[in-house]
């Protein structure tokens, strides 16, 4: 049985002025037993649970959750790296220009947040310029390419993690 504090507290105070209204020294001697051996049981509860196969979600030997470093790794593989930091989790890519069109270049940031394979662990950012008279232009970057990006990094992590469990 487990008691909450204020169960364990009540049931104490009721055993402490139960034994106090009997003068015995026997009746007072078993409710200080009985009162000792609850706050006992209730310490034994405690509020833990039994822990998962942490292995699937939460394998790591660098700061950031691996699979996520992985697939992050891998979507970004296209464009040439300036940062690769698995202790902060962080990975700068150089600016990429598409072949087939060259007259836009995009640079991209992927921040792990955490060590858990997490959607809210993943945060990408992504910069964008379009060459106008001979310079490059900062331009906007649709909120829909950040989140498509974000959703194929969580679709490898996840895919990894399968094949690392079998």
């Amino acid at each position: 049985m487990h008691f909450n504090p204020t169960q364990r507290d009540t049931t104490i105070a009721m055993t402490i002025a139960t034994a106090s209204a009997k003068p015995a020294p026997a009746s007072f001697a078993r409710a200080i037993f009985l009162g000792t051996a609850l706050v006992s049981l209730a310490a034994c509860g405690g509020n833990e649970r039994p822990s998962a196969d942490l292995a699937a979600a939460q394998i790591s030997t660098i700061g950031v959750n691996s699979y996520l470093w992985r697939a992050s790794l891998e979507t970004v593989s296209f464009a040439p790296l300036l940062q690769a930091d698995s202790a902060g989790g962080v990975l700068v890519t150089d600016w990429y220009t598409n072949p087939s069109n060259p007259g836009e270049r995009v640079k991209l940031t992927v921040s792990i947040l955490d060590q858990d394979l997490r959607a809210d662990a993943l945060r990408v950012a992504a910069s964008r310029q379009v060459a106008q008279a001979g310079n490059w232009v900062d331009a906007p970057v649709q909120a829909a390419t950040v989140q498509k990006l974000e959703d194929i990094i969580l679709t490898k992590a996840r895919e990894l993690r399968r094949q690392a469990l079998g």
